[in-house]
């Protein structure tokens, strides 16, 4: 068994179920929000009764949330200790400002609206809200911005073999920390919209307060629709980034081996990494270099430009990035034709729609999934990018065997706590009252 292995695995299990939660709640907070602001505006008590629904969903998985990631940071100091001793000065500043001036700023007036429901004033309450919404963002701001140096270092020096932090605001905003904290966040608010949608969908189907159901379901619609629509461009910009900063994993992405100009973007193919080449391939001439940088004629590096030894793992790379794109197309799709029955009056009554919207939903989940693992794998096989690779930053000290055992018991109590999550989840929406039918003014059922 070797440690580098077992520890990336352990590292991929838990920052992989962590990442079912933070995307969640960071879309659904600005979606609560905007109830929130409808309740404070108009003084109608669905909207409160809404608000307040999802306020617990948010909570319940803020929670999760909390306990997988306090889990994952110590990992840092166990199984990556090399790691830890050569970036502390760095990665520790981020993780630091994502406690001090994010989590508690969200965890405190989450704790006010939960438990001063009752008891504080409609303004409060949207405040409340907007600080919860904001804090969520800000954490995953920060979180961001310590992954991206790690792919695209700035502001520090090497002494003694460790990188000290020299400038905190270039280190803060390298080059690839906006186009992936936009990416991230677009990509939550997409979560949060068709996780809403589906469950919206689910209630209608059941007849579970249909009334509120159809105000969710009509404002996370929209919200899937416009953020689908803007992730193509925000997908854009973050692999223009790329494309400048991170040849290699752009090569990667769309399997070209060979440095070329009018590059064409692909299709469809099978990557052959032994045999440097893509089978069945379904190409655009030139779209590739025109999509990365904006002209027709630009030369776009091959994976062949590279140490062997430095190109990404080829398939995970390849076709989870095209899977991601895939499943954005999809969700795109699936908005606009919502909007279309929207339109059309047609929404609400098409079960066809409505049962594919509620099987969308862990769909959006893998979306997040397969990003992070493309981004990640796709930087390999270095853990500071052309700086220090995963292979030197493991602990030396910690036997593989204690890290399978940590593994497999990682397995049991995530397994655990998600059954947790979905039992208590289920637990909210069978406590949804059916809904009565509506009476004409006759008295009889409509």
């Amino acid at each position: 068994m070797d440690s580098v292995f077992l520890a990336r695995i352990q590292f991929a299990l838990t920052i992989g179920f962590h990442y079912i939660f933070p995307p969640l709640t960071i879309g659904l907070s600005w979606l609560i929000v905007w109830f929130m602001t409808k309740y404070k505006n108009t003084g109608e008590d669905r909207y409160r009764e809404i608000s307040y629904f999802w306020l617990k969903i948010f909570g319940l998985s803020f929670v999760i949330g909390v306990a997988t990631g306090i889990t994952m940071e110590f990992q840092f100091g166990t199984n990556w200790s090399e790691y830890s001793r050569f970036v502390g000065d760095i990665f520790g500043a981020p993780l630091a400002a994502e406690g001090i001036f994010a989590f508690f700023l969200e965890s405190t007036f989450l704790s006010i609206l939960l438990l001063g429901w009752n008891r504080i004033s409609v303004k409060v309450h949207w405040f409340s809200s907007i600080m919860v919404a904001f804090g969520s963002t800000l954490s995953g701001f920060w979180i961001i911005v310590a992954n991206s140096w790690q792919q695209t270092p700035a502001g520090y020096k090497l002494v003694n073999n460790r990188a000290e932090l020299t400038d905190f605001w270039a280190a803060v905003f390298n080059p690839s920390t906006m186009p992936r904290f936009l990416h991230s966040i677009d990509g939550a608010l997409m979560t949060g919209a068709f996780f809403m949608l589906g469950i919206s969908a689910w209630q209608i189907l059941k007849g579970l307060r249909v009334d509120l159901a159809k105000e969710t379901m009509k404002v996370s619609l929209i919200l899937a629709l416009v953020s689908s629509i803007i992730q193509f461009g925000l997908g854009h910009y973050h692999a223009v980034q790329v494309t400048k900063t991170q040849p290699e994993k752009l090569a990667a992405f769309e399997g070209v081996f060979e440095t070329q100009r009018r590059a064409p973007a692909l299709i469809f193919g099978i990557p052959d990494a032994e045999g440097e080449k893509m089978n069945l391939a379904v190409r655009i001439p030139g779209l590739l270099s025109l999509m990365a940088h904006g002209d027709i004629n630009a030369e776009i590096k091959g994976l062949k430009d590279f140490p062997k030894d430095e190109w990404p793992p080829l398939e995970i790379t390849f076709y989870t990035f095209h899977m991601m794109v895939g499943l954005g197309t999809f969700f795109f799709a699936l908005a606009a034709f919502g909007l279309f029955l929207l339109y059309k009056g047609k929404l609400y009554d098409n079960k066809l729609f409505l049962n594919i919207a509620f099987w969308t939903i862990p769909l959006s989940f893998i979306a997040n999934q397969l990003g992070w693992i493309s981004a990640e794998v796709g930087r390999q096989p270095w853990i500071v990018y052309h700086i220090l690779k995963t292979s030197d930053a493991v602990s030396v000290s910690v036997p593989p065997f204690q890290i399978l055992l940590t593994i497999i018991l990682f397995l049991i109590i995530y397994s655990g706590l998600f059954f947790v999550w979905i039992f208590l989840l289920r637990h909210e929406l069978h406590s949804l009252k059916l809904s009565k039918p509506a009476v004409d003014e006759k008295g009889g059922n409509a």
